[in-house]
């Protein structure tokens, strides 16, 4: 049997690379990476009250936060720890202007604009609409205390990032995910995770997926890797859709099963290699009189993606489910993505998982795959 806890993976290679001396500590607790001239560390992590806002049952790469071993089960300290039991407030735009006749600045509402303003530092966290209506942190998590309570679930981490424009909390789920139990046994550690954003620039996000977050990076990969996940836009009616996620969050141990369940029928099922082509060829269709360079993009494609599901084989045999394994990881890692004026391809590829671009190739990427368990 292998265990696929993807923070554990994490946790040992970024501490490796700190023990080795390819990472340096800088006093802000930030790391240079010599061999690419690089600075990591905080990733994100809120620093403005003087220390890292963040809690974590379990230590995290960069040692930073509030770690209490095991974990707490009690909302008020998860809020505390993680720095983040403070509240939003909406307020008015104002701006200075001096008119030709002014001997002083005049001061000026803008109509229909709104600062959110944190209630303890008084920072700034974004500007919104008249519709915009602020989620408090403790208003969207606490819909989560129902899971504390049925089965016994620790909190494992909650924090702030970028200032305290997004916040998170995360659980591990009671029963990890087994897929193949008795044959290929790939165990996969579920985590569910709670993000609220103030920004104005997102919604409130449940997903489910292997990470536990502890820096803006690990909030990515939770979105990336996330195998469903509820949306709640910050409008008039939020706090009731709240609770409808709540309902539907209560369904999450047997979403868990029923995922597995799905999962291990694709682990079940051999596919031929040009099967797998077949998959791609739906996923990616080519008009017949496609130009020569469409053809040549849908040729690379397909050798890369070949590749990818052989590798995949060795592990986990030639099988449905090693090539949904290939088609994620394409997605996520190799799939060229066309940056913006202002954007790396590497920024375009995290703006891309963050805000789940690839979310529906993805499931009919599943659903394509489950039609060959069934035929």
């Amino acid at each position: 049997m292998t265990i696929t806890d993807v923070n554990e993976q994490l946790y040992q290679q970024r501490r490796t690379a700190i023990e080795s001396g390819r990472w340096t500590r800088r006093d802000d607790g930030s790391y240079v990476a010599w061999d690419r001239a690089e600075v990591l560390g905080r990733e994100g992590l809120d620093m403005t009250t003087g220390q890292a806002a963040l809690y974590t049952s379990t230590p995290a790469w960069h040692g930073l936060g509030n770690v209490i071993p095991g974990g707490i089960s009690d909302i008020d300290e998860v809020l505390r720890l993680g720095g983040i039991d403070f509240d939003v407030e909406k307020r008015d735009v104002r701006y200075s202007f001096m008119g030709d006749a002014d001997a002083v600045p005049a001061l000026r509402t803008m109509p229909g604009q709104y600062v959110t303003v944190r209630s303890d530092t008084g920072a700034a966290l974004g500007v919104v609409g008249s519709r915009y209506e602020v989620i408090q942190n403790r208003e969207l998590f606490t819909f989560l205390e129902d899971l504390v309570d049925q089965h016994g679930v620790i909190w494992e981490s909650a924090g702030a990032l970028r200032d305290g424009r997004r916040v998170f909390v995360c659980m591990r789920l009671p029963e990890n995910v087994i897929i193949d139990r008795g044959g290929l046994a790939d165990e996969i550690v579920l985590i569910l995770s709670v993000i609220n954003s103030h920004d104005g620039r997102g919604t409130a996000e449940a997903v489910p997926s292997g990470w536990r977050i502890v820096c803006a990076n690990t909030e990515r990969f939770a979105l990336r890797d996330a195998v469903s996940r509820w949306s709640i836009r910050h409008t008039s009616g939020a706090l009731g859709r709240i609770e409808e996620a709540r309902r539907a969050l209560g369904l999450t141990v047997e979403y868990a099963h029923a995922f597995e369940e799905e999962e291990t029928a694709l682990a079940r099922t051999d596919i031929a290699l040009d099967e797998f082509h077949r998959v791609i060829a739906d996923l990616w269709p080519v008009d017949r009189d496609a130009s020569a360079r469409t053809t040549g993009m849908a040729d690379r494609r397909r050798e890369t993606l070949t590749a990818m599901f052989e590798g995949e084989s060795v592990r986990v045999g030639r099988t449905a489910y090693a090539g949904e394994r290939a088609i994620t990881d394409y997605l996520d890692h190799v799939a060229p993505r066309r940056p913006g004026k202002t954007m790396t391809e590497e920024i375009a590829r995290a703006t891309a998982l963050m805000e789940g671009a690839d979310d529906a190739i993805k499931t009919t990427a599943h659903k394509r795959l489950m039609t060959l368990v069934r035929r």
